[in-house]
Formats: structure tokens, C-alpha cells, sequence
């Protein structure tokens, strides 16, 4: 969720992250959320490990769609609910199903199992004590409806634990149809039902890498590692063709508050002045009229004597100077030229100019250019050149928020959409 990775956002997740473990750990030991059999199903180095490589990428697909449907189903739920008056009757209405849903697991199937959060399910999954395919993809779809139900109904909770339920369920059932189809397959129930755990973690939140670290710290099996890389990065994939935003993002946008799509740094921010800067300006005594820069602005050239194209805008930044001082600055565009109008002969570019400007040297970069502008209220920055004080002749060009802007539109091309 964080829009940009740097020392001043990860230390303190870093620290928090730390600390909460220790503490956790000295109150309720160093054991695991779940017991995980002692060796998972070693992937063989052979044809027949590839096999199951791609059993595991297949599955990875299975929970993107998954995923998606998780995502998707709980802001239909959401619209569904809205639709009825109240939100007494409309969280009774959702309690009500939810209630039904578990008694009717409890009559038929001998236990409540979308219960709470879920974990003894997940479980008796992983320890190999649910292995009917049929049986597991009913409790995915009751999961799914529970918990699309109670969110979307008004009730607190979250949709990490009933992530980690689906994505067991849906790998166990995987990995169960699989064994009944090919049973010459080493195919091992608990390992798809841990691969499928971080696929369905990692998609539906688009967390992929804390997916993956976290179902290895859970198994300290390396093995697990090369299935889980896959199955999450494949799962991420179709999850985000069927449904750009993930479990957290989707509300937000939903309420008009989008947020960045990668965790990618601004590197218009490094860039510098020199790079940044808009060099087609024009130095302006004081004491010139208003008309006498026009005349100037039509005929303005280039430091080697060309001839510089007039702006098809109208639009010119000019840096007034007061002998070798810089005295101001003065955004000319078509606005001013009629506001000056017939009197621009006796108006002279030092009354016109604007003294709310900041000077910068050309190898500031432009986090610390964006920072003046703001503090001083500023609505151009000069750029100059060389050590010493900023003096006129040393004007090498200038940046106003428009070019801050167009600094970011090239910044963000390299990123996909």
C-alpha cells in the first residue's frame, strides 16, 4: 500500500514488524499458525517434475480467477445489501444467511467450518484430513459466500483469513482431482494446499512477495519456495486481467480515492534543475515598456543568433532584471497582452513584475525545487548557473509548475497501464 519503498517508510514497518514478533512470540512461543507436515512432496528433478511445475502454475491460474471473483463478488454484495432500507435490517438480513449457511454445514457435513476465521478447516487440510475434491470446492464456495455475505451486509472483519481458507480449499481440491485423474502423479495435497494459501493471498491483496516469504517462513521448506514464486506470479497476472484493483484497493477507488498501482520510486524527483528547466526565456530591463518587449519577444533569438520560433500559445517567461540584479518575473501570455492593452507604451516590465520567485542553482534537484516553490509560494523558479551570488548574466533558464508537471508525465511513461 505504500506508494514509494525508501529508508524513511520501510524502517518503521521494519521495526513494527520486529518488535511484534518478538512480543508475539515470548507470550505464545515460536510456533507457526498451522503444523505443517515434516516434509512436503519433495518436486523431483526430472520430466515428471516439470509436470507437476505446471500442475502448480495451473492451480496458480485457478486462484487468479478465484481471486477475482472474491474481489468482484464482495462490492456486489455490497451493492446487493445497499438496496435494502436500513442498516439494522440490512446486517440482520446478512447474519440471517450466514446463519442458515452454517447450520446447514453443521446438519449435513458434521461441523460448522466457515465459522470464525477458519483456521481449524485450513488445518485438517494441510494435515491431509479433508481430501475429497467435491467436498473442498463446497467449502471454497461457502467461505466465498460467507464472507462476501457478512462484509457486504455491514459486519466488521477482514479478508486475510479467508484467503488463506479458500486458497487451502481450492489447492487441496486441486491437487485431490489431480491424484484421482493421474494417481502415478507424486502429487502432495498439503503442498497445493500451501501453494494455493499464497496464490490466494498474494492476488487477491496484490501482496505477492509478502505471499511468498510468509508461506516459507510457515513451512521452512525451500522446496515450497520454486511452486510458490510461480503459482502467485501467474495468479497476480490473471487476477489483474479480470480485475484491476485487489481486495483493498477496489473500495477506495469505489469511494474516488485511487491510489499508485506500483511500488515504484519518483524519479523526477532526482532529477535536476539543468534537466527540468525550460530554457526559452528572455531577460528584461526593468525600465523596458510593455511594447518595447513586444517588439523584442517577435524578434527574440537564440544565443548563437538564430532566429527562436514565437510560442504558438503566446505564452513567454521572462526574468526582469534590474542591472545585473535579478529583480523579478513575469508570466506573459495572451491575458496580459490585453489587459495591458493601448497603454502598454507607458507600462514598464519592472511594474508588471512579480516578486514571489525563487532562485535555484542548476544541479538542485527537483524534490528540493518543488519544496521552495510551496514554502514561498513562489510561481517560478530561476535557474542559474555557476558558484557565486545569483546574478542576471547567469540565468540560465526557468521552471514553473507546468514544467514540474511535464517532468512527471515523462517519469511515468516506462510504467505499464
Amino acid at each position: 500500500m505504500l506508494p514509494e519503498i525508501s529508508v524513511n517508510t520501510f524502517l518503521p514497518v521494519a521495526l513494527a514488524t520486529g518488535t511484534a514478533t518478538f512480543i508475539g512470540r515470548l507470550f505464545f512461543g515460536a510456533r507457526p499458525a498451522f503444523d505443517i507436515p515434516n516434509t512436503l512432496a519433495t518436486l523431483p528433478v526430472t520430466p515428471g517434475g516439470a509436470v507437476i511445475l505446471l500442475l502448480y502454475v495451473v492451480l496458480g491460474a485457478a486462484v487468479g480467477v478465484a481471486a477475482a471473483l472474491f474481489v468482484r463478488g464482495l462490492h456486489w454484495a455490497e451493492d446487493l445489501f445497499d438496496k435494502i432500507p436500513g442498516g439494522y435490517l440490512r446486517h440482520a438480513v446478512g447474519m440471517l444467511l450466514v446463519g442458515l449457511l452454517m447450520y446447514s454445514l453443521m446438519r449435513w457435513g458434521g461441523h460448522y467450518y466457515v465459522e470464525g476465521v477458519g483456521y481449524a478447516t485450513i488445518q485438517a487440510t494441510l494435515a491431509g484430513q479433508l481430501t475429497a475434491a467435491g467436498f473442498l470446492l463446497l467449502l471454497y464456495a461457502c467461505k466465498l459466500l460467507a464472507t462476501t455475505v457478512s462484509l457486504g451486509s455491514g459486519a466488521s472483519g477482514g479478508i486475510f483469513s479467508p484467503s488463506l481458507f479458500m486458497g487451502a480449499t481450492l489447492g487441496g481440491a486441486f491437487a485431490a482431482l489431480i491424484s484421482t485423474i493421474f494417481p502415478e502423479l507424486p502429487i502432495s495435497v498439503p503442498a497445493f494446499a500451501m501453494v494455493g494459501m499464497g496464490s490466494m493471498v498474494g492476488s487477491g491483496t496484490g501482496a505477492a512477495m509478502t505471499a511468498v516469504a510468509m508461506v516459507f517462513e510457515m513451512t521452512r521448506d525451500y522446496d515450497i519456495v520454486l511452486p510458490m514464486i510461480l503459482a502467485v506470479a501467474v495468479a497476480l497476472g490473471v487476477r489483474q486481467m479480470l480485475s484491476r484493483e485487489n481486495i483493498y484497493t477496489l473500495k477506495l477507488v469505489r469511494r474516488g480515492h485511487p491510489i499508485p498501482k506500483a511500488l515504484h520510486a519518483n524519479m523526477f524527483m532526482v532529477r535536476s534543475a539543468r534537466d527540468a528547466m525550460d530554457p526559452d526565456f528572455m531577460l528584461v530591463d526593468e525600465a523596458t515598456g510593455f511594447d518595447a518587449f513586444l517588439r523584442m519577444s517577435d524578434d527574440f533569438r537564440n544565443r548563437d543568433g538564430s532566429e527562436r520560433p514565437k510560442p504558438a500559445s503566446g505564452l513567454r517567461h521572462v526574468v526582469v532584471t534590474r542591472g545585473n540584479l535579478i529583480a523579478g518575473v513575469i508570466r506573459v501570455n495572451t491575458d496580459l497582452r490585453r489587459t495591458v492593452g493601448a497603454s502598454a507604451q507607458d507600462v514598464p516590465m519592472g511594474a508588471l513584475a512579480r516578486r514571489n520567485f525563487t532562485v535555484v542553482r542548476a544541479n538542485a534537484v527537483v524534490f528540493d525545487i518543488i519544496a521552495r516553490l510551496s514554502r514561498r509560494r513562489a510561481v517560478m523558479a530561476v535557474v542559474v548557473d555557476g558558484p557565486g551570488r545569483p546574478r542576471a548574466d547567469k540565468v540560465v533558464g526557468v521552471i514553473t509548475k507546468e514544467h514540474i508537471a511535464d517532468e512527471v508525465a515523462r517519469s511515468v511513461r516506462m510504467y505499464p497501464r
